[in-house]
């Protein structure tokens, strides 16, 4: 079995850190134009020159996506953002669009060429179609059963890659293919700028009754009949791997740095324990938590073992379970030199997650500012403190509170 490429999002600098700190293989990313994440900071061509002397400088490939639809007047702009990537030395584009993918050839032909989910791929001819243009890899259709990405496997040459979602946010229609956005917005999902309106609270209005509306609900909530649960595979990594996926593809170019280390560092773990372990292989406990550590809606498995339902009816918003208070910059000892995030206190316990990504408890016994003054809380965010525990915090870690509310 060959093991599998962790690949995680980097929607700016911090998070592409956070992934190559957490041990991720391969990170995917835009640039300013052209990739399906507007909400994302991105990465102009100065950052992203950037960017990929940093990751190569780790052993980390970087993939750029260039997969929006784009219109005539972007087409013209394409040839000059293609050659830039091929200067860059980008590893690969993720292309959804025949057009794109024969320019990618023409103006970036150094650079492998990876087919988006977009392009819906749900079978081996199509697969097979698409290696015969020059694609290295494929990202099949987020709707696929296992059995059916094992029936791809086999029926495809084995220098094409297979690269599947395992984790993040599920979308309603069909590989990312809506329009509800286009038509209640003006905001064109296909081309990177979906306002969610799947995620909305709905109602019926009475043609004749204006003015008043109908709740169709679950609850007294509402009903949220396009909410997507968000998808989690990371107790059923050998399946995974035995259906012969190259690659797993975390979601996510839009969330915070500190959700691309603790999804990386979990499938990390996870994928490590496996190649290590075989058949023997047991799901370590606290790599399943850390999943539950960050913000998140209700988990499922997708599509990959059939009819799991996967609507939230209940409500439209996230599970957030802890919040993140601090980064340590560097320790001395058992005082740590950290950046505040969110407020904590002198006495609390808190959780840390280190860079080599098993989390571990420590208690605040004092806190000092910058003027090594005594502080009873940290209030402020971004503010820098000296933070003494009862054990040594590597730098780089990540440090959370758990809410008292739950």
């Amino acid at each position: 079995m060959k093991k599998p490429e962790i690949l995680s999002p980097a929607g700016d600098m911090e998070c592409l850190n956070s992934a190559i700190s957490f041990g991720a293989d391969a990170v995917f990313l835009a640039g300013s134009e052209f990739g399906m994440r507007t909400a994302s900071k991105n990465f102009d061509n100065e950052t992203l020159k950037k960017a990929v002397e940093l990751a190569h400088n780790k052993g980390v490939k970087v993939f750029v996506t260039c997969n929006t639809l784009p219109r005539n007047d972007e087409i013209e702009r394409l040839p000059e953002f293609l050659e830039f990537t091929q200067d860059c030395s980008v590893d690969a584009l993720i292309i959804a669009d025949m057009g794109v993918l024969r320019l990618a050839k023409k103006y970036a032909p150094n650079v492998d060429v990876h087919i988006s989910t977009q392009a819906g791929i749900v079978n081996y001819a199509t697969a097979n179609a698409f290696y015969d243009m020059g694609a290295s890899r494929v990202v099949l259709a987020r709707e696929l059963p296992l059995e059916q990405i094992a029936q791809i496997r086999a029926k495809t040459p084995k220098e094409l890659e297979i690269e599947c979602f395992v984790h993040g946010a599920m979308c309603v229609s069909f590989s990312g293919r809506c329009l509800i956005s286009s038509y209640m917005t003006g905001r064109d999902a296909n081309r990177g700028d979906c306002a969610q309106p799947c995620r909305w609270k709905y109602h019926l209005y009475e043609e004749n009754r204006e003015g008043q509306y109908f709740p169709v609900e679950e609850n007294e909530k509402g009903t949220f009949l396009y909410n997507s649960r968000d998808l989690c595979m990371i107790e059923h990594i050998p399946e995974l791997v035995k259906a012969g996926i190259s690659s797993f593809k975390i979601e996510g170019r839009a969330k915070s740095a500190y959700y691309v280390a603790v999804t990386t560092n979990a499938y990390r773990h996870a994928v490590n324990d496996y190649m290590k372990m075989g058949d023997s292989f047991t799901l370590k406990p606290w790599i399943k938590e850390e999943l539950d550590k960050i913000s998140h809606r209700e988990y499922n498995t997708g599509f990959y073992f059939g009819k799991e339902p996967g609507q939230v009816t209940s409500n439209g918003g996230y599970i957030r379970h802890y919040d993140v208070v601090a980064v340590c910059k560097d320790c001395t000892g058992n005082i740590a030199h950290i950046t505040q995030r969110n407020k904590f206190l002198t006495g609390d316990v808190l959780d840390v997650l280190p860079p080599d990504g098993i989390p571990f408890e420590v208690t605040v016994s004092e806190l000092k500012n910058k003027y090594g003054e005594t502080v009873e809380s940290a209030p402020h965010a971004m503010e820098e403190l000296y933070m003494t525990t009862d054990k040594f915090i590597p730098q780089g870690s990540v440090i959370r509170k758990k809410k008292l509310d739950i």
